[in-house]
């Protein structure tokens, strides 16, 4: 069994991992983010320092700030990642700015793209807080 602090320090390394792929993505890369990108974003970046100084001072109680934001920002990467890759969505999907939230950077093996990346850094920091409060009377 996983213990909480480790739990609580695979959480924050997927989220400075996501927030470096991010940065990767648009600073080396050159992919200019779309809406939907950057309410990810503002959702992700944040749990890196929320995160740090709770690995660092052992606080627990982090967990339930991650765990509403991560919830936050997988449903967002999970509706962005549907209007990718679901043609009724991609068809119904409202325009998004000077990118479009329907466009895709990378689509590597055929299904993972940006939202997925970031889903599945969400849904990462989401488990692991879910079961630190889970576990919090042990």
């Amino acid at each position: 069994m996983l213990k909480k602090e480790n739990l609580l320090f695979t959480a924050w390394a997927a989220s400075l991992t996501a927030m470096l792929g991010s940065l990767y993505f648009s600073e080396i890369a050159g992919y200019e983010p779309c809406e939907l990108c950057w309410y990810q974003r503002i959702l992700m970046y944040p749990l890196v320092l929320i995160l740090g100084i709770a690995v660092v001072k052992k606080d627990l109680k982090a967990a339930l700030y991650s765990l509403v934001m991560s919830g936050i920002g997988g449903l967002i990467s999970l509706y962005h990642y549907g209007i990718q890759k679901m043609d009724f969505l991609t068809n119904a999907a409202p325009a998004c700015g000077r990118v479009p939230c329907t466009g895709m950077y990378i689509n590597w093996f055929g299904f993972i793209t940006i939202p997925f990346l970031a889903l599945t850094a969400f849904m990462i920091i989401f488990i692991a807080s879910l079961l630190i409060l889970k576990r919090k009377g042990e």
